[in-house]
Formats: C-alpha cells, sequence, structure tokens
C-alpha cells in the first residue's frame, strides 16, 4: 500500500495510547521513534532504526487472506490506514489537511535539509540540483535562511519556473560556477547528480544529498579534494527533523505567509486518479500533486 506522506483525522486508538485521541487532526511521520534508543537519546530520533523496523513489520492491510506491505509503516494512499502512536503528530484542527500532507514529508525534507542539516546562515550561496516537489522546498528552506544567491539547476524548463516562483534567485540547465556555492544540495537521486553537486561547491564548501540514489548505486568524487579543497558530502535523512518540534514551526511559517504550501499543490485528485497524478509527477507538469478523500 503506497504513500508515505499523509494528513488526517484520528478514528480509533489502541490500548495505552497517550499521544492523540479520536478526531484529534495529525500529520503522520514515517520515521517514528522507539524513544529509547541510542540515536533517539541523543536527540536523533530521525536516525532512530527500531521505530522504523517495528512500523514496518505491522500487518494492516490484507486482501483475499493476504497480507499487502505498508509502504514506510505509513500506507497513506487508503480511505482508513493504521499507524504507530509516535506516527502521528498532532496538529490544530484549522489547518487544511490537504496542506499539512505536504509537510510530512516534502517541505519537511527540504526545509530540513537546509535549516537542520546544513545550518545555511543568511548571505551564503546555494545551488539546488533538481526543482521537483523537494527541490522547491529546499529552495523555500533557503529563502527562510536568508541565503544569496540562491540557484536552481533542472533540466525542466517548467520545473525552473516553479523554481522561481518559490524563490530562486538564479536559474541553471548546468551546474557550472567559478568559485563555487558555499551549499549545493542534490534533491533527485542519481549518483552523477551527487558527484555535480560536489563539484559546484567552493573549496570548503558542503554538498548535501536529499534524493535517494538505487541501492547497489556508487557515488564517485575526486578524493584529492575532500583533503586539499576541504569539501564535505554528507546526507540529510527527513532533513534531520525533531517532527514534534518541527511540524508546529512549519504550520507558524505557513500561517505567517512565509512558508508557501497553497502554491504547492498544482493538481488535487481523487484516489481513483493516482495514475493519472504519477503520470504528471514524472513528466514535471505538477509542483505536486494530492489526493483526497
Amino acid at each position: 500500500m503506497l504513500g508515505h506522506e499523509g494528513a488526517g483525522v484520528v478514528e480509533k486508538v489502541g490500548a495505552g495510547v497517550q499521544r492523540v485521541k479520536p478526531k484529534d487532526h495529525v500529520v503522520l511521520n514515517w520515521v517514528p521513534f522507539c524513544g529509547s534508543c541510542w540515536y533517539c537519546n541523543s536527540g536523533n530520533a530521525y536516525l532512530c532504526e527500531m521505530g522504523y523496523v517495528k512500523a514496518m513489520a505491522a500487518e494492516v492491510f490484507h486482501r483475499n487472506g493476504t497480507s499487502i506491505s505498508q509502504f514506510a509503516g505509513i500506507g497513506s494512499m487508503a480511505e482508513l490506514t493504521v499507524v504507530a502512536e509516535n506516527a502521528c503528530i498532532r496538529i490544530e484542527a484549522d489547518v487544511p489537511l490537504d496542506r499539512a500532507c505536504l509537510i510530512g514529508c516534502g517541505v519537511m525534507t527540504g526545509v530540513g535539509a537546509v535549516i537542520n542539516t546544513a545550518r545555511v546562515q543568511p548571505g551564503q550561496s546555494v545551488a539546488v540540483f533538481g526543482a521537483g516537489g523537494v527541490g522547491l522546498n529546499v529552495i523555500q528552506g533557503a529563502v527562510l535562511a536568508g541565503a544569496n544567491p540562491i540557484i536552481a539547476i533542472d533540466l525542466n524548463e517548467r520545473k525552473l519556473g516553479f523554481a522561481r516562483q518559490f524563490g530562486a534567485t538564479h536559474t541553471a540547465l548546468t551546474g557550472s560556477g567559478m568559485r563555487g556555492a558555499d551549499y549545493a544540495f542534490e534533491v533527485i537521486g542519481r549518483p552523477e547528480v551527487v558527484t555535480q553537486a560536489f563539484m559546484a561547491i567552493r573549496r570548503g564548501g558542503k554538498a548535501v544529498v536529499v534524493g535517494v540514489p538505487p541501492a547497489t548505486a556508487m557515488v564517485s568524487v575526486p578524493g584529492m579534494l575532500l583533503p586539499l579543497a576541504e569539501k564535505s558530502l554528507v546526507g540529510s535523512l527527513y532533513g534531520s527533523a525533531n517532527m514534534a518540534r518541527d511540524v508546529p514551526r512549519l504550520i507558524d511559517l505557513y500561517r505567517a505567509g512565509k512558508l508557501k504550501l497553497d502554491e504547492l499543490i498544482t493538481r488535487r485528485y481523487k484516489i481513483a486518479q493516482v495514475s493519472e497524478a504519477f503520470a504528471a509527477m514524472e513528466k514535471g507538469e505538477v509542483a505536486r500533486g494530492v489526493i483526497t478523500f
């Protein structure tokens, strides 16, 4: 059952559940945490392994007596799902669910990569490789951080138009430059683009990998530049987010008009139109498509 990004209303809770109650509005967190492992105790709950393993082991969906896997422990492309208690982040009931769902992954991952992982400072330069649904939110994060310039790189002219709408100061089809950017974000998941992002940063710069390459793919960078140019290559999972802290923060920014959620939604679909939604995404026709029930 696909879908790792969603928001909805709690219908029922199991015995012992304390974080949420029926009728609560929630954003779904696809990296639930156990609360007791080394990562959780060190303040990095987004890296928790046990919470994710337990969530993935749950058997929620069945058809004709056969268990159906639940993607990322969420399975949000369904009218009803069952998730772990700490996969629910409670929000105020007046926040539109079709906007709130975007915070569940794309917005949090993109904005968080800039604010939490890279910790970009005002006036620093940012290059974003990939202006899709997550890349646009890296651009939003760069705007919030006060970065300048913000350069969006993509092969799709429509996506570059979206990038300008969301705050890119410059757009390009390639990532070449003279000195190089302070930070480059790879938001596609292609090993060769990770290399391009690494080569696009200045001496002492940092390349942040947000996109997820294939499991067997290897990334190649000139090893000499790691020590002699002091370049860094790091990953960013879920925007290094503390969901309980960061979801309310992003909602506050949305209410204040500083975070664009309405503008992210190019089209809305019913669940029967899911194939159409995927096709539009692959063609780069939408910033984000949202399925409503």
